[in-house]
Formats: structure tokens, sequence, C-alpha cells
């Protein structure tokens, strides 16, 4: 009988489906998950079971009700609803499994009752979890479209003001004023190419090709000199290998780098430097961005979370830099992390694949002529 093959391998079934969960690339498994993803389910699956034995009507009241909790859960730890649909799919697979391995007979009908109980908790925790997902964006979007607006009007107001006062020709380009207007526009600018990255991964649109680091590190790098410049930064460029390449959307990956970059001028301290490099690490191309922020604080959040708690006194910019550098590496198959050098400065690292070595083609052989 099902319920009895259930409950003797319970612990059986738990570690085989363990082993499936923990082994997805990302996110990993975590004890909540594996609390109400799979011992519950079972021990529900065992009580519909024991009803349906004793003549008493199916309800799937309870497995709904937990099914809910584990789609609120695994949202609340960056699930998408494609794992959601995994979990499930290891238990029932992790069942089938064992019972053939242990020669256990179950009947059609018992069967039926484990795909029935996998389909409803499957469908309330997607469920949930599309109803919160959906919520959330909606309020995301309305907060994010504001504040974009917000900060676009702060920063034309400023770049109209120092524009004005140039303009009457009491104050040289050169100047404190002409720094003013240069980091208003490199910021406006900035948000644009943030806000098209964020739209392009929303999107899933991507435009991939072999891009070599050195040359487009250094495309970056011209744009990046000004800011520093108007910041009164040191800006350096480590010499990069020229074979180094990945393979990217190059408007997605630069958007990341330069949230970096820009992330690293806005809390570095005054007369500070910021170097910007990149490496090889095994089959990984890695890009480090190294700031003098004087280090993290304790018991400091998530620094790539959108809208997230900021640093330092520097208060301006939207806080969706670091959160659309993090999709925006990740889109490409990578992480990102952070290193923090209490009492220096912190360095943030993108890690992406390397690209394949391009093979030349040999030259065509010319048949002679007959």
């Amino acid at each position: 009988m099902l319920r009895e093959f259930i409950e003797t391998y319970r612990d059986a079934i738990i570690r085989r489906s363990r082993e499936k969960l923990t082994a997805r690339p990302w996110p990993a498994a975590t004890t909540i998950e594996l609390d109400h993803g799979v011992p519950l389910f079972l021990t529900q699956l065992s009580e519909t079971l024991r009803h349906e034995e004793s003549g008493t009507p199916y309800s799937p009241a309870a497995i709904s009700a937990t099914a809910t909790m584990h789609g609120r859960e695994l949202l609340a730890q960056g699930f998408t609803v494609s794992q959601v649909v995994h979990d499930y799919g290891d238990i029932c697979q992790a069942v089938t499994e064992l019972a053939i391995e242990q020669n256990a007979p179950i009947t059609t009908t018992e069967f039926h009752t484990l795909k029935r109980c996998l389909d409803a908790a499957t469908a309330d925790a997607v469920t949930e979890h599309a109803r919160i997902t959906a919520e959330s964006r909606s309020a995301e979007e309305v907060e994010r479209s504001g504040l974009v607006a917000h900060e676009t009007r702060d920063l034309l107001n400023t770049a109209l003001l120092a524009f004005e006062a140039l303009k009457r020709g009491t104050v040289a380009i050169n100047g404190s004023t002409g720094a003013v207007l240069g980091r208003s526009l490199t910021g406006l600018r900035d948000l644009v190419d943030s806000t098209l990255a964020e739209v392009r991964l929303a999107a899933k649109h991507q435009r991939r090709e072999r891009v070599l680091v050195a040359p487009f590190v250094e495309s970056l790098a011209a744009a990046s000199r000004l800011h520093a410049e108007y910041r009164g930064l040191q800006f350096v460029v480590e010499p990069i290998d020229a074979d180094l390449a990945v393979k990217a959307d190059p408007q997605i990956l630069a958007s990341a780098v330069t949230n970096l970059v820009n992330n690293a001028f806005k809390f570095t301290r005054p007369g500070g430097r910021v170097v910007l490099k990149a490496c090889r690490k095994d089959a990984l191309v890695v890009i480090e961005v190294e700031d003098e922020c004087g280090g993290l604080p304790e018991a400091h959040g998530d620094p790539f979370q959108s809208f997230g708690e900021r640093r330092g006194t520097d208060r301006t910019g939207l806080g969706l830099g670091l959160s659309i550098a993090r999709k925006a590496v990740m889109a490409h198959g990578g992480d990102i992390s952070i290193r923090n050098l209490p009492g220096q400065g912190c360095i943030f690292s993108i890690a992406v694949p390397m690209a394949a070595v391009d093979v030349p083609l040999p030259p065509t052989v010319q048949q002679p002529l007959k």
C-alpha cells in the first residue's frame, strides 16, 4: 500500500528529495524549503490516503494551506514558478524511484491519489506565488516609475541651473559650475542606461556576441574618467589580457559594470581612488571594481536589493544600480559578489563564463584546374 510505503520509507524519500533539491545550481535549497516542501507534504499525503481507505471524502484543504505557505516562502527566497513546480516534481520522482527499487506494490488508484495531491499542492503553491508576484510587481513598478521621474527632474533642474549660470558668462565653464553641469548630465545618462538595461532584462531581450574584454572596459573607462574628474577622484584601469573574451550582450553587461563603477565613485572619499580590472579565473572572466569607501558598516543589509538601505552620506540616486547589476550578471549565467575591506573600502566582483577561443578556419585549398 502506498500509505504504508510512505510511512516506512519516509526518511529515505526525504533524503532522496533533498538530493534532487540540493542538486539545483541556483538558488540552493534551504531548511525552510525542505521542512515545508517535503516532510509536511508526505504527512498530508499519508493522511489523505488514510482518509480514502476509511471512505472519508477527500478534502485538499490541508495540503492547500501548506502549499500556499510553501509558494509564499519560495517567492521570498527568490524562486521562480518553474522551480516551485520542480519542487513537487522531485518529490513525486523520489517516491516513484524508491517504490520501484523496493518492489513496493502501488495500485493505480493510489498512484492517481498521489498525482492528485501533487497537482493540488503545485496549483496552490504556484497560484500564491503568482498572486504575490503580481501584487509586489505592481506596487514596485509604481514606486519605481515615480522615483525615476523624480530623479530625472532633479538632475534636469540642476543641469538647467548650471547652464543658466554659464550662459550669463559670470562663471567659467571649467570651474565648479561646469563640474555641476557635467555631473548632472552624467547622472542623466547613467539613469537612462540603467533603465534601458532593466527594460531589456525584463523583456528577456538580449543580443549575445563575443566581446573582447580589454576594448570593452576601455570604452566604459572613457566616460568614467570624466565622471571621476567631476568628483575629484583618481580612476585607474589596470592592463587586461588582450585575448580575454566573454559571450555577452554588450549593452546589458556594460550597464552592470557601469553601475558598479558609479557606485564606487559615489561612496569613495574625496581624493580617493577607484580601480577597475579584469582577469581570468579558471573558466570565468572576473571584472572587479575596488573603491575607497572605508568599508561597509556592520549589520549592513543586502546592497544588491532594490531600494535597499543606503550607505554613506550621499543619498542621491534610486538605490537600483546594484540590483540591476546583479540581474544583468545573472542573465549571463554569472554571479556578483562583494568583499569588504574594513577601514579601507570594498571590492565588487562580476564573474561570467569566458567565451570559447575563436579558432580560425583553415585556408581554402584551391583545387588545380583540369
